[in-house]
């Protein structure tokens, strides 16, 4: 049956799924789960509108909404629309930098409200007093709501399909960010779009853990499917990081059809599935994986529909997708219900403005997912660097243009003068090439690396590394910088390291050794780094890593001076103290945890920590989550508090 209709608005969208039988169910970062009709969910809306609109808010007023629950965010969220009032969804973050982003956003606009959490807003407070940053800020921040009362029902706006919708600050940089205007017009097209390529039906059920304040999991996921009409359930990011095989345990509970996860999401799971099987389950209900949000592996697509195989997951169900937040969300998809294809280039033959080259040689090749075709009111083209358009198989700039692509960035003249060229086209950031009639992604235009007058991707050097040596996905980052002094180009690689710097020159080492023999390069530097830099959605940020260097920020660890670390600890809780430290640097692998490290800024990866955690969960059952690790983020703190816990 087509449950598929293009809405004028998003408050129509909103009210026509009031009277279906529709259910959204959210489960929570403790498996807690609730489920709310769409009559109902409705309702709450206009009850948290009638709130908002009593302390003041009206049409135009910016509303953050920076929380930790889901159910809060999308009952606020709706409210917001249904007013006029312009939503801004910020994700909480852990770490000093997203609060400072999250700050510097609350400074550059007019005189927003915030609501958010309790925790989340104490921790501002802290942070600003600690840090004694964006002091302005302060008042907001005292005056959050973190609560809403049901008294009265809010009055509905009456809005135009060009008014604001909602905001949606990009995952960049922190230093500059940017917030992309998003139109009841804009949505609205897209979600019907991207409906149309899922061809969803009403039998279709979907189950997603991406968060809210990302646009696959707002837009792609609850979005679009309440706009269908259909079931959904909503996992909680962080339980799906502590526990990712409850997500495909849920999916067979419930036989969701629909899935989103990014590339990482399908490798985080399958690196516990390796550690502790599941059985009994049965995936014959998944329709669709929609894939999408960062560069999409093909080995980990093989292997993730290898291993799921004999759980009767379909082959056909993997769908890799490529859009943006310029451009609402979706710019082109493959055909539903066809077998993800990719198709081997030759790295020689990958220079912008020149033609590809296909080849069977596995030396040379390099492996590109086809994102299929240009989705309904959107086109993409293939420009080289004066904006002509290029044929077929030639690299060159993606540009993207239709009813879906934002019209400017949030109080910010420059970059909406930025945000088009002269003909209307919006210039994507990215690098690809059409083949066969699809779009294959090739890299960032501004991440391209230049050796020699040469042009090399950092996605290529990266699994080059790490099929040749053996390392993680995700730990090892190339950059191409030019040298201030000289005006070279250079190549950088980092990798994700704590430990003795005298054996990690044998680690560097390695590396030249590898991207020497395998493409023929030279490494200028191999750079260990505590941490590596990513923006809220997981995507790397190699600009940034390139902009340290160029800095100096690395210039101590360019020196091999050997360090002393040592695992000793004057604990009194010395037994369970003894088995974190086990259970840290089992899981840390390279990094060397000590007792006395604080685990959110030792470098390790929050997938990583994620694990730590479930092995810690094994021994204490029901004892530590997540938040009590932020509250005590060294293992000596942690250990006392196990100890309480327990005794």
């Amino acid at each position: 049956m087509n449950v598929l209709k293009k809405y004028h608005t998003l408050i129509d969208l909103f009210f026509d799924q009031k009277n279906k039988l529709g259910h959204i169910n959210f489960i929570d970062v403790n498996s807690t789960e609730r489920s709310i009709s769409f009559n109902d969910f409705c309702e709450k809306a206009e009850y948290c509108l009638g709130y908002l609109q009593s302390k003041g808010m009206k049409p135009g007023d910016e509303l953050i909404i920076c929380t930790k629950s889901n159910v809060k965010f999308l009952v606020t969220f709706w409210a917001a629309i249904l007013g006029g009032i312009i939503p801004i969804p910020l994700a909480v973050g852990i770490s000093n930098e997203h609060r400072s982003k999250i700050l510097k956003i609350i400074f550059n606009l007019k005189n927003p409200n915030l609501v958010t959490d309790e925790k989340v807003k104490e921790r501002l407070k802290i942070f600003i007093k600690t840090e004694a940053v964006h002091l302005d800020c302060k008042p907001i921040i005292d005056n959050a709501l973190t609560d809403y009362a049901a008294v009265d029902k809010g009055v509905i706006h009456n809005i135009s399909n060009e008014d604001i919708a909602f905001v949606q600050y990009s995952s960049g940089s922190t230093s500059e960010p940017r917030g992309v205007v998003l139109t009841h017009a804009n949505l609205t097209s897209n979600i019907f779009a991207i409906a149309e390529g899922l061809e969803l039906t009403s039998n279709d059920i979907g189950l997603s853990w991406m968060p809210l304040t990302h646009d696959m999991g707002l837009i792609g996921t609850h979005m679009t499917l309440l706009s269908a009409g259909l079931d959904h359930h909503i996992m909680d990011t962080d339980l799906f990081i502590r526990r990712p095989l409850l997500w495909l345990t849920k999916v067979n509970e419930y036989r969701a059809s629909i899935l989103t996860s990014p590339n990482f999401g399908y490798k985080h799971f399958l690196k516990v599935f390796k550690r502790k099987p599941l059985e009994n389950l049965d995936l014959s209900c998944v329709r669709m994986l929609i894939n999408g949000a960062e560069s999409i592996s093909v080995a980990i697509c093989d292997e993730f529909l290898t291993a799921m195989k004999v759980f009767n997951l379909k082959a056909e169900s993997m769908f890799p997708v490529y859009g943006l937040a310029e451009a609402t969300l979706g710019v082109c998809f493959p055909k539903a219900g066809s077998h993800f294809e990719y198709i081997d280039l030759d790295r020689q033959f990958l220079n912008h403005g020149e033609q590809c080259k296909r080849t069977a040689n596995d030396d040379n090749a390099v492996s590109f997912v086809k994102h299929g075709v240009a989705i309904r009111d959107c086109n993409f083209r293939i420009t080289d660097k004066d904006n002509n358009l290029l044929p077929d198989e030639y690299v060159g700039n993606i540009q993207a243009k239709g009813l879906n692509i934002a019209q400017s960035i949030y109080r910010d003249a420059r970059k909406t003068k930025e945000l088009k060229n002269n003909d209307g086209w919006l210039d994507t950031g990215d690098c690809g090439v059409i083949i066969d009639g699809q779009l294959i992604i090739t890299g960032r235009k501004k991440e391209i690396i230049i050796v020699n007058g040469q042009n090399y991707y950092p996605q290529d050097i990266e699994e080059t590394i790490i099929r040749g040596g053996n390392f993680d996905l995700g730990k090892i980052i190339a950059c191409g910088v030019i040298n201030q002094n000289s005006g070279a180009d250079e190549l950088l690689i980092f990798v994700l390291y704590k430990s003795d710097l005298s054996v990690f020159r044998t680690i560097a080492e390695q590396i030249r050794r590898i991207i020497s023999q395998e493409i023929g390069l030279e490494i200028n530097h191999v750079i260990p780094i505590k941490r590596i830099p990513k923006t809220t959605s997981g995507k790397l940020q190699r600009l940034k890593l390139a902009q340290n260097y160029t800095q100096g920020e690395f210039n101590d660890v360019l020196i091999n001076t050997p360090i002393e670390l040592s695992l000793t600890s004057n604990s009194n809780n010395k037994s369970i103290l003894d088995q974190l430290l086990l259970i840290t640097n089992e899981y840390a692998k390279e990094f060397t945890i000590k007792s006395n490290d604080n685990l959110f800024e030792v470098g390790i990866s929050s997938l990583t920590l994620a694990e730590i955690m479930m092995a810690i969960e094994e021994i204490y059952p029901g004892i530590v989550d997540i938040e009590n690790v932020f509250d005590h983020p060294t293992l000596d703190d942690l250990s006392t508090f196990i100890n309480k816990k327990i005794t």
